[in-house]
């Protein structure tokens, strides 16, 4: 991949982390509020800011016991609570480089949601530190590390995956039933391995944690290899 795919690459995040600053700057993340309500406030902030209203995937906002759910699920559009947990999971297109973006937010003062969010960023640095030691590493070997490092934070790992590729879009379709599009149990093929025609492949590294129990979950997401 050459410099100017990595600067974009990074220039790509750099908005999509600022769009989340701004969510936060003009108080958008309150109880009451639907989450598709809050969905559509992001959607529109993102075009005030940066003229867009593509994205490559499903545009994601999360609450309570929605929080549990992985990807691919569709729950029941909740209303978020006055103690609630909830993340926000985005894919935004800028100037055609994709970005991928996901936090967790607490509202109210529950210390066990706040050890949530926290050990959640905690064990995204750790699998990135764990991948970045390894000059060979598949998909399977990454996300069993993430796995593993839930329980030792004291959750379960809530991920069908735990990452993705990412690039210029369209990027390589990231076709399910193709699991070397992901950090997947099933994918025993070298992350660090050129696409078909020879450029780098760069990943994004998501984290899922949850408390079946508890029925709370947080995510925390961006790139892992730029």
């Amino acid at each position: 991949m050459s410099i100017n795919q990595i600067e974009n690459l990074l220039i790509a995040e750099k908005k999509a982390a600022n769009l989340f600053k701004e969510i936060e700057k003009r108080g958008l993340i309150i109880p009451g509020k639907y989450e598709r309500d809050l969905n559509s406030e992001i959607f529109d902030l993102a075009y005030e800011l940066y003229g867009i209203k593509k994205y490559w995937h499903k545009r994601i906002v999360r609450s309570g016991v929605n929080t549990l759910k992985p990807y691919n699920s569709s729950p029941k559009n909740l209303i978020i609570g006055d103690d609630d947990i909830l993340f926000i999971d985005f894919g935004p297109i800028f100037d055609e480089w994709e970005a991928d973006f996901g936090r967790t937010y607490v509202i109210g003062n529950d210390k066990y949601k706040f050890k949530l969010k926290k050990d959640i960023e905690s064990g995204w640095n750790d699998c990135k530190k764990f991948f970045e030691s390894q000059s060979k590493i598949s998909g399977a070997e990454l996300y069993n590390y993430a796995v593993k490092s839930a329980k030792k934070y004291g959750w379960e790992f809530g991920g069908e995956i735990a990452g993705h590729l990412i690039g210029h879009f369209p990027h390589e379709r990231l076709d399910n039933e193709d699991k070397r599009n992901y950090v997947h149990p099933q994918n025993h093929v070298d992350m660090y391995d050129p696409d078909k025609a020879g450029n780098r492949r760069d990943w994004i590294l998501e984290i899922h944690y949850i408390d079946k129990s508890k029925k709370i979950g947080g995510f925390f997401e961006q790139l892992l290899t730029v």
